[in-house]
């Protein structure tokens, strides 16, 4: 199974027997012909519409009967909203999430694994990329990242809640994760702009927007992998809005947010790393409007074929032990959380790269 990327401007999508056929219009611009790409349906499991391409209704309804989702974005893949399939049946795991919710030191027990996941496999691709390199500032900012993960392990959750119920994070065991998140984050990006072979500009992580090449490939990798991450929480049966290390807010997916954290740096971090280092991406395949730095339409299709390609990539599972595609290794994720929380497995394993 695969995802669909439209990043074609004014394609339409239409459905031929079980065959998905993309055409584009001739671009005279860039002097390039009217073409069609015919795409069996039974492969796809997302459709990613990056722009304004068109996706007819016999075309949408066909992907919903397969359980496949259609993401929209804008030009630039800012997200936009997704069409999805009706939501699972499985009321129980959402009860169970939100039992788990509301019970305070559950949610941070279950909180500390999200960011001692994420922070494990910050630390182990610094280690491994540095490797050949040998460099002393590498090595110092993995240390700091230890240091973070033996305070995540010897966070002490209190039984009574946090402090202030009107600001949870304030002064309470959440709060300091967020800080131990957020110190390590710093200090992997410091230890990952050492790692790049390219001159990009990049000093260190900026979002909104974000002003070099570097970080508008993780912006844009980030939000690839949300809709995937969305996706396998929808298979399983999860709210995706309620989440545990992330807060609530209106139309924002906490629990995939959550889901993600240990997911970024094996796969959206190493691609980047790839398509720099690799000079698979170079300075055309950027542009800067406002202030805010870009792919081209060049540059994405660039990046969406090492993204997808490291989305299939098989590895062996380090909780289960067989091999699965990063791909399937979300939805794994997605369902032990569930049975954490179901009480059929006594604790959540993060994804921790070995």
């Amino acid at each position: 199974m695969t995802t669909l990327y439209l990043t074609e401007p004014r394609s339409v999508v239409q459905k031929d027997g079980e065959t998905l056929v993309v055409k584009i219009p001739a671009d005279k611009e860039k002097e390039t012909e009217a073409r069609s790409v015919r795409v069996p349906l039974m492969k796809i499991s997302q459709v990613v519409v990056l722009g304004d391409s068109t996706v007819t209704t016999p075309a949408l309804l066909a992907l919903l009967d397969q359980n496949a989702e259609v993401c929209f974005c804008n030009y630039w893949g800012k997200f936009q909203g997704r069409l999805a399939p009706e939501v699972s049946k499985n009321v129980f795991v959402r009860t169970a999430q939100f039992r788990c919710h509301e019970n305070y030191a559950q949610r941070v027990g279950l909180a500390a694994r999200f960011v001692r996941g994420k922070l494990h496999n910050q630390r182990t691709l610094l280690l491994r990329s540095n490797r050949g390199l040998d460099d002393p500032e590498i090595d110092s900012w993995a240390a700091t990242i230890r240091s973070m993960i033996d305070e995540v392990d010897r966070l002490i959750v209190e039984e009574d809640g946090p402090p202030n119920p009107a600001r949870p994070q304030e002064k309470s065991a959440l709060g300091l994760l967020q800080g131990m998140e957020g110190a390590a984050a710093s200090a992997f990006f410091s230890g990952f702009g050492r790692l790049l072979k390219q001159e990009l500009g990049f000093g260190k992580r900026i979002r909104r927007p974000p002003t070099d090449p570097v970080n508008a490939l993780l912006s844009f990798g980030y939000v690839l992998l949300m809709n995937n991450v969305l996706s396998s929480l929808g298979i399983v049966g999860f709210d995706p809005y309620v989440g545990f290390l992330h807060s609530e807010g209106y139309g924002k997916p906490a629990l995939a947010l959550d889901l993600m954290e240990e997911m970024r740096t094996p796969v959206v971090d190493s691609v980047v790393l790839t398509v720099v280092n690799k000079q698979i991406l170079r300075p055309e395949h950027f542009e800067s409007q406002f202030g805010a730095c870009q792919l081209t339409t060049q540059g994405r299709k660039l990046f969406l074929q090492q993204f997808e390609a490291r989305l299939n990539t098989e590895i062996q599972h380090p909780e289960f032990g067989y091999k699965a595609s990063y791909r399937r290794c979300l939805e794994l994720q997605a369902r032990l959380l569930a049975k954490y929380l179901l009480g059929e497995v006594p604790v959540y394993r993060p994804f921790q790269v070995r």
